[in-house]
């Protein structure tokens, strides 16, 4: 059952509800639109390899995740990788997040795979590939020649869109100028906004400016929110 929002004038009792999976919800802006168009027709023909790089929380596993649901790719989750057979992945489109946990010989296999007719493999790490350090010397070479799309900090936009789908998910309407205080405040990243949400949630008061000036401030003296 989908929680009822509940007015602003009004205690909230502490309930959440499921976010809307897949592209539903997706915030495309300046920040991440060349990954976004990148990824729109991959693999084509072509297949091979792409890395999605970024900063923690600026949404790059969930528009990997977008990826993987539209051409029904393998998802494996970092060194979870070393325990598949390959070959199992043959032909098959595949992402791999977070990539730069996968050890060498396991990349390696993964990286010759994305070649076969079907195969592609989308790599999500922090940093671009080229920057990985390696020990198999013809890992390098595959690795600097990895088109690698950045993905930038969330820009107004994107991190909007974050609060407002973590107040949905609680089912709190926070007063109009809640949002545009918090971007001014708080780090550009999906955990930051999750965290001041939880923050205002937790003082079951309804959400005004001064609430949240009062989370915010909270929080800067224990370090919290911010880089």
């Amino acid at each position: 059952m989908t929680a009822r929002p509940t007015p602003a004038d009004q205690m909230r009792l502490p309930l959440q509800r499921d976010l809307p999976e897949g592209e539903v919800g997706f915030v495309v802006s300046d920040c991440n639109r060349s990954a976004v168009e990148a990824v729109a027709d991959w693999p084509n023909l072509i297949g091979g390899v792409m890395a999605i790089c970024g900063p923690a929380g600026c949404g790059k596993s969930r528009l990997a995740q977008v990826w993987a649901e539209r051409v029904g790719a393998v998802a494996i989750h970092g060194a979870e990788a070393a325990l598949i057979d390959p070959m199992e992945l043959d032909g098959r489109p595949v992402l791999l997040d977070p990539a730069c946990d996968v050890d060498d010989e396991t990349l390696f296999h993964l990286i010759n795979l994305a070649q076969a007719p079907g195969g592609a493999l989308l790599l999500v790490a922090r940093s671009g590939p080229s920057s990985w350090a390696v020990a198999l010397p013809d890992m390098r070479s595959r690795l600097d020649a990895v088109r690698t799309i950045p993905i930038e900090a969330p820009d107004d936009a994107v991190l909007a869109a974050m609060l407002d789908a973590r107040f949905a998910e609680r089912g709190i309407r926070p007063q109009k100028d809640v949002v545009p205080y918090l971007l001014r405040r708080i780090d550009r990243s999906a955990a930051a906004a999750a965290e001041v949400v939880e923050r205002l949630d937790a003082l079951h008061k309804p959400v005004t400016r001064a609430l949240a000036r009062e989370a915010v401030e909270g929080a800067a003296e224990s370090g919290e929110l911010f880089e």
